[in-house]
């Protein structure tokens, strides 16, 4: 049997599978036990963190630099 990746959580006395999928008995199987997803309290606390971070990174005088400046164009790169 190929290695797949399935969904589950803990129902608080078993693991139970988030999508029907056939096991043939004794399968070996790992585990991995994910964080609890953030809330939205945390998500605002991280992107205040990251501002935070970036503010100190760029002085107030950070010079604006212009794309003259460039010595050679990343022809990849879309304009904005």
């Amino acid at each position: 049997m190929p290695i797949i990746a399935l969904s589950a959580h803990y129902d608080g006395e078993r693991i139970c599978l988030d999508e029907e999928f056939d096991l043939e008995p004794n399968s070996r199987l790992i585990v991995t036990v994910l964080p609890k997803e953030e809330t939205d309290t945390e998500h605002e606390a991280w992107l205040h963190l990251s501002g935070q971070t970036l503010k100190h990174a760029y002085g107030e005088d950070e010079p604006e630099y212009s794309s003259g400046l460039l010595k050679e164009v990343n022809p990849s790169y879309e304009t904005r």
